[in-house]
């Protein structure tokens, strides 16, 4: 489910923001590398950079290799003589050639930054390839590391290979992972990811001077999903014994965090929707905002894909992070799914509004006991949310009273008399049979409390279909392709071929899909892309 943000008065937050200057390009000669080159070329042109190759070669190891193998050589070569002409011949097609290899990347890479007069500089280091590249991403030499979610290696349906995967994880500095080697940033919208983290923000930034480079609109969503601690109470309400239920005071516990979620996370993060809006403004950009509700990878990874963008800016860490995390896991789930290129970003950044309540706010030892009953997953959000409040109040010390004060406006029904629970919903038989194919019976029970969870909070008498089918698919089903289908698919033109493949299975219906979907797929897309045309390819900013 997608909401329009709500764009309520705040201070401006002026906020200056440069593209990467310093570019760290991982080449092996794959489609992939290839476009993370075309894309440090313009990233480089537009902020006046210059831009360093890195080509990793192992020759060690295939010596190493070799002599592991010389058991299975050939009679013939087995004899004094053979062997060591062989290890002489292995010696230099290793150490020459592939220095000759790796030199060979490189010139193809200097000649294309001679034609764009951009200063280009070249590392040959021996050693395994991402460990040699995550060194050189380290030394503080560099603020961008580009290169390709696959290499030579690549195989359908791999999604990142086990060198970007292993970069990913590792690095400090941002990271542009190219996943679509045909296909140029800029094609589609920028899309920014905020959850109120430093590092969400810090990739924020990126994304105006970006788009102003590149003439590119840029999109900023914020998703959040308000049925998993539903689901996760029914489920522990299953195995707890009476005597456990009273101590743990369960429904008190799913009461707490019902409130907390269905009312004050929504607003939470339509406060971060603003605060990035400000943050765009001070850049002189116009951004559209969209709250996004559901599983947040996956209801990003649809947004991605309904509105064809070329980039994802996320931080590599979010709200949740602890200190010794590498990757969030929103950002791992969306380098393997999105539909796009990703940038994860290193950087972090305070807003001016939260740095000065960071400084300026404290808190007493009953408010902070007060805050230790918000649960875990929104504690955090929490705190940023009253201290936002407490900033715009005037307030300096946050009290136990100043908390409620904050709740009433975040949770409107949290306090005074409650209405009646709704009713628990039948189900209809139709949406029995969607949620059956929903997968394996752990899935399945998933899929049907997030779907009476979206009942009861319509207030409807039966869980229906409509209720049911955003979590099939977001379950991550499969969706079962007609060789009609696939064929017609197949004569798509290849730059457009993975947004329509997204948009039959975003669309289609449970079961199989047809030749019909795919023609229905495709005139959706026609028609989206002459409404952009007729737009000027912008998309419609928040508060227009």
């Amino acid at each position: 489910m997608t909401q329009k943000a709500e764009m309520p008065n705040a201070p401006s937050v002026a906020a200056s923001a440069t593209l990467p200057r310093r570019i760290l390009v991982a080449l092996d000669a794959s489609d992939p590398a290839e476009r993370a080159l075309t894309e440090a070329l313009r990233l480089a042109a537009a902020s006046d950079g210059a831009i360093t190759g890195i080509h990793a070669y192992a020759a060690r190891l295939h010596d190493r290799r070799f002599r592991q193998m010389e058991g299975g050589l050939p009679d013939r070569y087995r004899t004094e003589d053979g062997i060591e002409h062989q290890r002489a011949v292995h010696d230099s097609l290793i150490t020459r050639g592939l220095d000759i290899i790796s030199d060979s990347y490189h010139d193809a890479a200097g000649a294309a930054c001679e034609g764009a007069g951009i200063v280009y500089g070249r590392l040959s280091p021996e050693g395994k390839n991402y460990r040699r590249i995550v060194e050189a991403a380290r030394t503080g030499a560099f603020d961008l590391l580009a290169l390709g979610a696959q290499g030579l290696g690549a195989v359908p349906g791999a999604g990142i290979g086990t060198v970007c995967e292993r970069v990913a994880r590792r690095v400090t500095t941002d990271l542009l992972v190219i996943r679509d080697p045909a296909r140029a940033i800029g094609e589609g919208p920028l899309v920014a990811a905020v959850d109120g983290s430093a590092r969400g923000f810090g990739a924020l930034r990126t994304a105006p001077a970006l788009g102003r480079a590149l003439d590119v609109p840029v999109h900023v969503v914020a998703a959040y999903d308000p049925y998993f601690h539903y689901v996760a109470f029914n489920r522990i309400a299953s195995v707890l014994s009476d005597e456990a239920g009273k101590v743990f005071r369960f429904r008190e516990q799913e009461r707490l965090h019902e409130e907390i979620i269905d009312d004050g996370l929504a607003k939470i993060y339509r406060s971060h929707l603003a605060l990035a809006g400000k943050i765009a403004a001070g850049e002189g950009a116009k951004v559209a905002c969209a709250l996004l509700e559901g599983k947040p990878y996956r209801a990003i990874a649809d947004y991605l894909a309904e509105h064809g963008a070329s980039l994802l800016l996320i931080g590599r860490t979010g709200i949740h992070a602890d200190p010794g995390l590498d990757i969030g896991g929103n950002a791992e789930n969306l380098l393997r799914v999105a539909p796009c290129h990703v940038w994860l970003g290193a950087a972090t950044y305070a807003p001016p509004l939260d740095a000065l309540a960071e400084e300026t706010i404290r808190w007493t030892a009953e408010a902070e006991a007060k805050l230790t009953r918000v649960p875990d997953m929104a504690r955090a959000m929490v705190r940023l949310a009253v201290q936002r409040f407490a900033q715009e109040s005037g307030h300096t010390v946050i009290t136990c009273a100043l908390i409620d004060e904050a709740t009433a406006r975040l949770c409107p029904h949290s306090g005074g008399r409650r209405e009646a629970p709704a009713p628990e919903p039948a189900w209809s038989e139709e949406a029995d049979e969607l949620a059956a194919t929903a997968g394996d019976a752990s899935v399945v029970a998933s899929v049907r409390l997030r779907a009476e969870k979206r009942a009861r909070h319509d207030r409807a008498a039966s869980v229906t279909e409509a209720h049911v089918r955003p979590f099939v698919g977001a379950a991550g089903i499969a969706p079962r392709w007609s060789a009609a289908a696939l064929a017609r698919l197949a004569q798509v033109p290849e730059p457009v071929r993975e947004r329509v493949k997204a948009r039959v299975e975003a669309s289609a219906e449970p079961g199989e899909i047809t030749q019909a979907d795919v023609e229905a797929a495709i005139a959706a897309s026609g028609r989206a892309m002459a409404g952009a045309m007729a737009r000027g390819g912008h998309p419609e900013p928040v508060g227009g």
